[in-house]
C-alpha cells in the first residue's frame, strides 16, 4: 500500500513549510534515511528524509511552494500501484474531508467574498488545497471564483474554468496588467490564437512598468518574514527604553590574552570577548531576577534557568540561538557552546530547540563600526542587551587623559515591568564585573 509523505511539523509556531527542492525525481527509487527534499520554515532550512523505502511515485508540489503541515506532498509505494491525482484532503462525494487533520487546517483557507459592488458580504469561501494550489500559482483570487462543491466549496474544476476563460497572455504581460491596473480582456494581442504579450501594452505602460520592474525583488518569506513580523509586534507592542554605559576593557582583553592559549588547548576554540559577555551577563542576572523574566498576560513570569541567546546573522535574516544554563557554565564550555551554535546557524543547520526557551539575548555589532544602538527586544523576553565595538577613547584618569579600549553597552528593556532603576542598577554592576573580570573566575 502507498505510503503518505507528509510536510513535517518541525516546531509549536510551524504553519506552513516553503518546499525548496527536492531531491528525488517521480520512478526513483527511495531508501530510508535518504533525503527526499528540503524545506524552509519560518526558523530552519532542513531536509526531510524518507521513513518508507520504495518508490517515489507522486509529487504534488514544486520548488517555492508553500504547503501547511501535516498535507501529504507525495507518495512512496510499489511502481505498479496507483495514487491520486491530486493532493489528498479534497473534498469526496458527502463533501466531507477525507483527512480530518487537513480539515482543521482548510476550514482556516478562507476569504471574504464580495459582492458584486465589491462590498464584503461576509460569505466564506472554502476550497480544496488542490484549488488553493493551482490559484495561488496563476495568481487568482479564491474570493472572485464561483465554486461548485457542497457548500460553494472552490475546486480544481472551477479554477480552471476561470483560467480557460481569462484572456491568454504571456505572464510578463499578467504581471504589467496586475501592476498597472489594466484589464486584459480590452487589450488585442498578436500572438497565437490572440495571446497577449507584454508588447501588446500601450507605449506609457510599458515605460512606466519598466521604471519598476528593473529594479530587483525578492520575496519576503521564511525566517526573513518572522523575523520581520515579530520586530514589527515587539516595536509595536512594547514600551522599550534603552539606557547606555561605556566600558573601559582594559582588563577584559589582558584576561582574554591569559586565557587565548588555555582555552583554545582544551576546546580547539579562540576564546572571543562576546564569550565573556556571556559570562558576565549570565552572572549579573542571578541578582536582578526581573531582567530575566516575562510578561506573559497579566503575570510577570520570573525563570528559574539563565538562557542566553545570542543573535546571528544569516544570509536571509537573523536567528537567535540560545544557549542553555549559561550561569551554570565555564568559559571553556561557553565558547564551545558559542561556536558551535554560531557555525550551525551560519550552516542552516539549527535544530527548533537550539532557539528556543531564551531568556535573555544578547546582539554584538562590535565587529563593524557601531559605538552604540538601540536593539529592539526579542518577545516574550523583557531585554536585549547591545554590544557595540572597541575603540580607543581619550579618558580622565588621576587628573591625567590617557587612551583606553572603551566599548559601548546598550539595554533595552520592557518598561511594563522593568523600571529605570533596576534596569540601571543591572547595566552598573555589569559595568563592574566587566571592568574587573577576574572576578568571573573566582
Amino acid at each position: 500500500m502507498a505510503k503518505e509523505i507528509f510536510m513535517p511539523k518541525l516546531s509549536s509556531t510551524m504553519q506552513v513549510g516553503t518546499l525548496l527542492q527536492w531531491f528525488k525525481e517521480e520512478g526513483d527509487t527511495v531508501e530510508v534515511g535518504e533525503p527526499l527534499f528540503e524545506i524552509m520554515t519560518d526558523k530552519i532550512n532542513i531536509e526531510v528524509e524518507a521513513y518508507e523505502e520504495g518508490t517515489l511515485l507522486k509529487r504534488y508540489y514544486g520548488e517555492d511552494d508553500e504547503v501547511p503541515v501535516n498535507y501529504v506532498v507525495g507518495f512512496i509505494g510499489e511502481p505498479s500501484e496507483e495514487v491520486p491525482e491530486e493532493p489528498p484532503g479534497d473534498a469526496d462525494a458527502d463533501g466531507e474531508n477525507k483527512n480530518e487533520e487537513m480539515k482543521e487546517i482548510d476550514e482556516e483557507a478562507i476569504a471574504v467574498k464580495p459582492n458584486k459592488e465589491g462590498i464584503e458580504t461576509g460569505k466564506k469561501v472554502r476550497s480544496t488545497p488542490a484549488a488553493r494550489h493551482l490559484a495561488s500559482k496563476n495568481g487568482l483570487e479564491l474570493a472572485e471564483i464561483e465554486g461548485s462543491g457542497p457548500n460553494g466549496r472552490v475546486q480544481v474544476a472551477d479554477v480552471e474554468v476561470v483560467l480557460q476563460s481569462a484572456p491568454k497572455a504571456t505572464p510578463l504581460a499578467k504581471k504589467v496588467a496586475k501592476d498597472q491596473s489594466i484589464d486584459l480582456s480590452n487589450v488585442e494581442g498578436s500572438g497565437p490564437n490572440g495571446k497577449i504579450y507584454r508588447s501588446d501594452l500601450s507605449r506609457d505602460e510599458q515605460s512606466e512598468l519598466q521604471a519598476t520592474s528593473s529594479a530587483k525583488r525578492v520575496k519576503l518569506e521564511g525566517i526573513s518574514k518572522v523575523v520581520a513580523q515579530r520586530m514589527q509586534e515587539s516595536a509595536s507592542t512594547v514600551p522599550h527604553v534603552t539606557i547606555n554605559t561605556e566600558i573601559d576593557m582594559s582588563e577584559v582583553i589582558a584576561m582574554r590574552k591569559s586565557l587565548l592559549p588555555i582555552i583554545e588547548k582544551q576546546t580547539g576554540h579562540r576564546v572571543s570577548f562576546t564569550e565573556i559577555i556571556i559570562k558576565a551577563v549570565a552572572h549579573t542576572l542571578q541578582k536582578y531576577p526581573i531582567i530575566n523574566a516575562s510578561l506573559v498576560g497579566n503575570e510577570i513570569v520570573y525563570h528559574h534557568v539563565i538562557n542566553i541567546g545570542l543573535a546571528v546573522a544569516i544570509d536571509n535574516g537573523l536567528v537567535v540561538p540560545v544557549i542553555k544554563n549559561a550561569d551554570q557554565k565555564g568559559l571553556a564550555e561557553l565558547t564551545t557552546n558559542s561556536k558551535t551554535l554560531t557555525k550551525e546557524a551560519r550552516d542552516g543547520q539549527l535544530k527548533p530547540d537550539a532557539m528556543s526557551n531564551g531568556t535573555f539575548t544578547i546582539s554584538n555589532l562590535g565587529m563593524y563600526a557601531v559605538d552604540s544602538f538601540n536593539p529592539i527586544i526579542n518577545q516574550p523576553e523583557s531585554a536585549i542587551l547591545g554590544v557595540g565595538r572597541i575603540t580607543e577613547k581619550p579618558v580622565g584618569i588621576d587628573g591625567e587623559i590617557v587612551l583606553r579600549p572603551i566599548m559601548g553597552l546598550s539595554l533595552s528593556f520592557d518598561h511594563r515591568i522593568i523600571n529605570g532603576a533596576p534596569a540601571a542598577a543591572f547595566i552598573t554592576d555589569l559595568k563592574s564585573m566587566l571592568e574587573q573580570p577576574f572576578e568571573l573566575l573566582v
